[in-house]
């Protein structure tokens, strides 16, 4: 029982030398040298070797080889000072020259001075001073630096060099320069072998036909593409795109934002807003989902457009923009709604659309279910709809022009004077005109029916309601009101005193007043839908240092 004990003991205590030994640093051993001399009054306590004609001076420490001219070895201190065309060689992987270098065997750093080069497999690295970790596989510099790859440069004033994951961490002025694209940041980690790079800071990346600028992002430098955050901007095909988080793909010609997306059109005076968008420069096109939302200006104004999903396509000069489900509109003086809308403001053409009817609904659906459906415009206190509605603006001016109106068309405004009267309108065909931009006349024709309330001009007493069909008239309008109505062709109808026309019919067939639907702040553009928050980073991003963070 004793003897087993010791001998326990004896194992344990030569474990224990063992892993002491370990960690005891090697003495650096002379390999080579032609010569060698001391001169203890200059270099006390160091051995001077010298090379010959056939043999230079080779130190090795620990797998590392180092040739030189001349080297001053302090044996006791395990140090040496090589110098003259030194050559550093770390097994196959690493090779380094430089003028000079100070190499400590107890720590394994090294300090190589004067145009130093250091190579390896898939770069080199070029600066004036290097100091080499070789305990924690790293190199870092505070001169300015180069490294040149298979495709690239890279310079910076400071860098450091993780040798174990073939990474770069530039700290200071990092430029970049490839045949296609140029990039500087304030910081920069580049992996050797991937080719792919951790952007840190104010960056900037210059492409054939694009600008990306940010604080934070990745970029594969070989493929070109990449996800850029923070303050994240990208100048893509004369747009400006900003979002949270962005997407770029140069060989597809494509790029994507999410949250807090706004792409800006400056030739077309435009801009788009959402959570979420994708850009196809080979096809000209954008699509913003997600609180999407268009701004144009018209006649010095903004024209507010709100959809489910808003598709801009065509060059610049030809652009488009067509939006889809819910459609809500706003202008200073101008509110609407639609199901969908086409704006083409190289023709100075807006559409507003309604939704087809399924089987069922044209079954089920009534005259108001239809003129509920349809899109809708108010002209100050005048509601208009009809089952296609066309704006078009001046092209010079950028001021609306005209307004045309086809199928159920349906007036409708409120009687300030009556509690519970509207004015109405019924017809085939709507045409109006603007004037210095603001609706003037409309002309209405085909099967037109109204109910108009009429009053005395000197003490504002309700003479009557008029009741009349006819095949057209023509109305005019005075800051946004209805200011008088021409009947074009001989009217059918009569004026009936107040008590006389039941209120069932002093509305006509099909009547629905939609002022909930009216938007009258851009808030009214979203609903609870919109406002709510869901729209989670879409592009996600892990840098270095948090995946490290996170083990």
């Amino acid at each position: 029982m004793v003897l087993r004990g010791y001998v326990i003991l004896l194992v344990i205590f030569s474990l224990s030398l063992t892993a002491q030994n370990s960690k005891i640093p090697k003495i650096i051993q002379i390999r080579q040298a032609g010569g060698s001399t001391q001169d203890q009054e200059k270099f006390p306590g160091a051995n001077i070797l010298f090379k010959t004609p056939n043999k230079r001076v080779k130190l090795f420490h620990e797998g590392a080889l180092i040739e030189s001219d001349k080297a001053y070895f302090y044996s006791k201190n395990n140090y040496f000072r090589a110098m003259g065309d030194v050559i550093f060689t770390q097994g196959d992987s690493l090779q380094m020259t430089c003028n000079t270098i100070e190499y400590d065997g107890k720590t394994k750093t090294a300090i190589a001075i004067g145009n130093v080069d250091l190579k390896k497999s898939d770069m080199t690295l070029k600066t004036e001073k290097l100091n080499l970790d070789r305990v924690n596989d790293k190199a870092f510099y505070n001169t300015k630096g180069i490294v040149v790859d298979s495709a690239s440069t890279l310079t910076s004033q400071r860098g450091t060099y993780f040798m174990a994951e073939n990474k770069y961490r530039f700290t200071s002025d990092v430029t970049i320069l490839n045949p296609k694209y140029i990039v500087n940041s304030e910081q920069l980690d580049y992996f050797t072998e991937l080719k792919q790079a951790y952007l840190y800071g104010n960056s900037k990346i210059k492409g054939e036909n694009y600008t990306i600028f940010c604080e934070r992002g990745f970029y594969d430098m070989q493929r070109e593409k990449g996800i850029f955050k923070e303050n994240a901007t990208l100048y893509y095909d004369d747009k400006i795109i900003k979002g949270d988080s962005l997407y770029f793909e140069s060989e597809h010609d494509y790029a994507s934002a999410s949250k807090n997306v706004s792409i800006v059109d400056s030739l077309n005076n435009s801009i788009i807003t959402g959570h979420y968008a994708e850009i196809f420069k080979a096809k000209d096109s954008a699509i913003i989902t997600r609180r999407a939302m268009a701004i144009n200006i018209v006649d010095q104004d903004s024209l507010f457009i709100h959809a489910d999903t808003l598709v801009a396509t065509g060059p610049q000069e030809k652009r488009i923009l067509r939006g889809y489900y819910d459609v809500r509109i706003l202008k200073s003086d101008i509110r609407g709604r639609s199901d969908s809308l086409y704006l083409d403001q190289s023709i100075g053409l807006t559409k507003l659309l309604s939704r087809p009817l399924t089987n069922q609904q044209e079954q089920i659906f009534t005259e108001a279910d239809r003129n509920g459906a349809n899109p809708v415009l108010w002209f100050g206190e005048s509601q208009m709809s009809g089952d296609k509605i066309f704006l078009l603006s001046d092209l010079v001016t950028r001021k609306l022009d005209s307004l045309k109106i086809t199928g159920n068309i349906f007036i409708i405004e409120k009687d300030t004077l009556s509690v519970d009267g509207y004015q109405q309108i019924k017809g085939g065909i709507l045409n109006g005109a603007f004037k210095e931009g603001r609706l003037d006349n409309i002309v209405i024709t085909k099967n037109t029916e109204m109910v108009y309330y009429l009053y005395n001009d000197e003490d504002l007493q309700l003479i009557g309601i008029d009741k009349t069909t006819c095949s057209a008239l023509q109305m005019n309008f005075n800051d946004g009101q209805i200011e008088n109505i021409t009947f074009l062709v001989s009217p059918n109808g009569d004026v009936y005193p107040e008590e006389e026309l039941p209120l069932n019919d002093r509305t006509l067939k099909g009547f629905i007043w939609r002022i909930t639907e009216k938007p009258e702040t851009i808030e009214d553009l979203f609903d609870e839908k919109d406002r709510e928050d869901q729209f989670p980073e879409i592009l996600g991003l892990k840098f270095p240092e948090e995946e490290s963070k996170n083990k």
